[in-house]
């Protein structure tokens, strides 16, 4: 065998790897690129989107979920709110009800300014406004519509009769509403003036439930002049 001839056959080779070796760079090369094109796309398309639509997108994620686990048991003939429960553990459900508290904790009030202000943003909360009607009445009035200090508004506006009937339900909701949780206890004229101011009531109060079923003898000779 001639050696040259050899010598050209391996040199061959060795060529034909080296270009492959390079056609597979160029390749791996090419589909980093499309990768890294593809990945700038879709970085570029969350960066526009809002900043809680991944919150958004979760949460339809559970109500589909939901809904479907809720016709899984209407179809099984099953109470849906009782087989959740059975499948929450009781970790689970002391987090939840803390984080249910700290949602929405009670911090109470310091003054009546800033209980007018949570009841004033409770009942707006309740408002559903009619947004057909709102923008039929911007059309309708036009500028008066943003009244200024120089605009009369008497006669522009009409309160419709549902309006009317709206306001009045919810402000018997609202009396109700005192009526059933007011601390105000309404005073007694014809019980018996004991106390010198509020304080001493409840005291006496106190002492009345504690030990009046052991005084009240000795109250009564007192009041008889009958005592020893």
């Amino acid at each position: 065998m001639d050696p040259s001839s050899s010598s050209k056959g391996a040199t061959a080779n060795k060529y034909a790897e080296r270009m492959q070796k390079l056609k597979e760079l160029h390749l791996k090369r090419s589909e980093a690129r499309q990768q890294n094109h593809k990945e700038v796309v879709e970085e570029d398309k969350r960066l526009k989107l809002p900043s809680n639509w991944e919150a958004k997108k979760r949460r339809a994620e559970w109500i589909l979920s939901e809904e479907a686990e809720k016709e899984a048991a209407a179809a099984a003939g099953e109470d849906y709110d009782r087989v959740k429960l059975l499948n929450v553990n009781a970790l689970d459900a002391e987090r939840l009800e803390w984080k249910k508290k700290k949602k929405n904790p009670d911090q109470g009030f310091a003054d009546y300014e800033q209980a007018t202000v949570r009841q004033y943003n409770r009942l707006v909360k309740n408002i559903k406004p009619d947004m057909r009607a709102y923008q039929a009445q911007r059309d309708n009035l036009g500028d008066a519509f943003y009244g200024t200090p120089n605009t009369i508004l008497h006669g522009l506006h009409k309160d419709s009769k549902e309006g009317i009937d709206r306001m009045v339900t919810d402000l018997e909701k609202q009396v109700a509403k005192r009526e059933k949780y007011s601390r105000r206890r309404t005073h007694n004229d014809d019980a018996d003036i004991d106390y010198i101011n509020d304080r001493n009531m409840k005291f006496n109060k106190k002492l009345e439930r504690f030990y009046g079923q052991y005084t009240t003898e000795i109250k009564q000779n007192l009041e008889r002049g009958t005592a020893v």
